[in-house]
C-alpha cells in the first residue's frame, strides 16, 4: 500500500457496519406482490449489494460485516469486500446484529459500530456520511425509517453495547432504551428501507442502485 493510503487502524476512528441478511428464499416476502415469487429473492440480493457497495465507499467506513448463512448472497457480497459472519444463533435479527458486534469485536475490541438495513438501495454514500458524522457525538444513536416507524440504522460508539431493537415500531423502543435520534435533513436515503412495491417505487424516485435498477427495470419490461 503506498505511503499515500496508509492502512487503517482503531485510531483513525473508522466505522465497523454490521449488515443482517435473511437467506434469500425468506427475504422481502412482502415484495412478492409487486415482483413475483421468482424475481424477489434476487431483489433481495440486489438491494443488499447496492446497500454494501455504497457503504464501502463511504469514506468514514473501515469495513463492513454481513451476518448470513445465504451462500448465494455470502458469495456476492464478499467479492464486493465485505466480510461474511455466519448467522450461527439463527435465533432473529437482533440475535444476528448483537453477534456480528461481538464479530467485529473480538478482532478489535474498541471498534465504533452501526447496524445498518440491508434493502437500502437508494443510499448515497455522502448521506451515509452525515449520518455517522452526527452518531459519533453520541454513545448511541439511531435513525428512523421514512415511515418513523422504524428504524433503519443504529450506533454504538466504543466500549459500548448496541443493544439492537429492531423489528416493526422499533424508533419507540430505541428511544426508550436511551439511544438519540438523529434528526437530519436530506438523508432519506439512508433512511428508505424496501419491503413493498410502493417503497420500491420511493426508492427509484430517489435514484436505485446499479443492482437493483438493472433487476427491476428488467423485470419491469
Amino acid at each position: 500500500m503506498s505511503p499515500m493510503n496508509p492502512p487503517r487502524t482503531e485510531a483513525d476512528d473508522a466505522w465497523s457496519l454490521v449488515v443482517p441478511l435473511k437467506p434469500l428464499a425468506l427475504a422481502k416476502s412482502r415484495l412478492a406482490a409487486a415482483a413475483g415469487a421468482r424475481l424477489r429473492p434476487w431483489l433481495a440480493l440486489a438491494f443488499a449489494e447496492d446497500t454494501v457497495e455504497a457503504v464501502l465507499n463511504c469514506p468514514r467506513v473501515r469495513d463492513v460485516a454481513v451476518v448470513t448463512d445465504d451462500p448465494a448472497a455470502s458469495a456476492a457480497l464478499a467479492a464486493l469486500g465485505a466480510r461474511i459472519v455466519p448467522d450461527t444463533p439463527a435465533a432473529g435479527l437482533n440475535a444476528a446484529l448483537a453477534h456480528g458486534v461481538r464479530a467485529v469485536r473480538s478482532r478489535r475490541p474498541h471498534a465504533r459500530v452501526a447496524a445498518l438495513n440491508a434493502d437500502l438501495p437508494a443510499l448515497r454514500p455522502e448521506e451515509l456520511t452525515r449520518v455517522l458524522d452526527v452518531a459519533r457525538k453520541f454513545p448511541r444513536a439511531f435513525l428512523a425509517d421514512a415511515a418513523e416507524i422504524g428504524t433503519t440504522f443504529l450506533s454504538a460508539g466504543p466500549g459500548v453495547e448496541l443493544k439492537p431493537a429492531f423489528g416493526g415500531p422499533s424508533r419507540l423502543r430505541h428511544l426508550s432504551s436511551g439511544a438519540v435520534e438523529i434528526t437530519l435533513a436530506g438523508v432519506d436515503s439512508v433512511r428508505r428501507d424496501v419491503d413493498t412495491g410502493e417503497d420500491l417505487a420511493a426508492a427509484g424516485t430517489l435514484g436505485l442502485g446499479p443492482r437493483t435498477a438493472a433487476r427491476w427495470l428488467s423485470a419491469a419490461g
